[in-house]
């Protein structure tokens, strides 16, 4: 497995709050209209899953498979031509200052890993970056 570690982003929230926004994808629809169109296709969610196509990988679902409150919410994928987990970490270090990082672990064969790592990686940093900018 393959791990890429985003930065770790300021929230000026609590993580009560910045846990129960993340672990309902059905809040997506907030920020729907900041999916840049040109590169997500056939965008949907439901509370537990979300779905994408992407060119050239095609279409990806995520489903949230764990749910720890205030700390943890882990997905993998169940529709995907590559193997993923993402979760994200919430841990609040003082009153409306939570941090959260996101984490990726992909099953990549030795062939695809140089072609997906760095926009892989690069991707991971735009989701926390749009996930730390959100008004929870």
């Amino acid at each position: 497995m393959t791990e890429f570690v985003s930065d770790i982003k300021a929230i000026p929230y609590n993580d009560d709050r910045v846990f129960r926004m993340l672990s309902d994808l059905s809040n997506l629809d907030k920020v729907k209209d900041r999916v840049p169109q040109d590169k997500l296709k056939d965008f949907s969610f439901d509370s537990d899953s979300c779905s994408f196509a992407v060119d050239p990988v095609g279409k990806v679902t995520f489903q949230i498979v764990e749910r720890e409150p205030n700390k943890t919410i882990k997905f993998t994928t169940t529709d995907s031509p590559i193997p993923l987990h993402l979760w994200i970490q919430l841990k609040q270090v003082a009153d409306n200052d939570t941090r959260m990082k996101l984490t990726v672990r992909a099953d990549l064969n030795p062939f695809i890993k140089p072609m997906v790592s760095k926009p892989l990686q690069d991707a991971l940093e735009k989701i926390s970056s749009v996930l730390a900018s959100l008004s929870y």
